[in-house]
């Protein structure tokens, strides 16, 4: 079974599209979180999601877009948040406002769990690789997971533990390791395997929308450079 795994897409559509045409096929798709923020598109982006039937958890940008409680962002932040709450539709934003924290399925009798922060903290926790290495045994166990799949810090990662995975897609919308492709992650489970992936796609085109929209233009900035 392939499963398809993103995260952090932020409303970056150009990103999303170049991503869902890179990967072909595939049987399930899984987002870690925060479909919108900072983009100029997050109504598009949560009708993909939507409509491909992508099985999908609550990052801290959605939940904050879905309840305009958006006290603890910085100034840019709130106000891509309020442009964002009013390019989308009732509908859409309902759908941000319902999704869970926590995400438990299986695939092929894989166990999988997913949050976008962590089993502890699901919003708001950050688990960069070296954290996620130190406490990867207490999270696989916490959870009962045979792959604990993490979003948040737009930094791609794989932790092994013997037959268990921590895996971060990395964000498709806003890359922060420096490399401006969108990144997103392959999931098989016959055998158990996980490939990272990297797609480039018109950054020009969301910086173009997000000056037009009127979203800080630091954001348009800061993709070129992926940080």
């Amino acid at each position: 079974m392939k499963v398809l795994v993103v995260s952090d897409i932020h409303s970056n559509l150009a990103a999303l599209d170049a991503v869902l045409d890179d990967a072909g096929q595939w049987d399930a798709g899984i987002s870690a979180g925060d479909t919108v923020g900072y983009g100029p598109n997050p109504e598009e982006c949560v009708d993909r999601l939507y409509f491909k039937g992508f099985r999908c958890v609550a990052g801290n940008h959605d939940r904050a877009v879905a309840t305009v409680e958006t006290d603890w962002f910085n100034d840019d932040a709130q106000e891509a948040i309020r442009i964002n709450r009013r390019q989308l539709s009732g509908g859409s934003l309902r759908w941000l406002g319902k999704l869970p924290t926590e995400l438990k399925t299986e695939f092929d009798g894989l166990k999988v769990s997913v949050y976008h922060g962590s089993p502890t903290e699901p919003l708001t926790s950050y688990i960069y690789p070296e954290t996620a290495e130190a406490n990867a045994e207490d999270y696989l166990r916490l959870t009962g997971s045979d792959v604990l799949i993490l979003g948040h810090t737009h930094i791609p990662y794989r932790i092994e533990k013997k037959d268990d995975l921590i895996l971060n897609p990395g964000s498709v919308g806003q890359p922060r390791d420096r490399d401006p492709r969108a990144s997103y992650l392959i999931l098989e489970t016959d055998p158990l395997r996980a490939e990272h992936r990297r797609v480039e796609y018109s950054i020009d085109a969301t910086a173009e929308a997000i000056d037009a929209v009127g979203l800080p233009h630091r954001f348009a900035t800061r993709l070129y450079s992926g940080t």
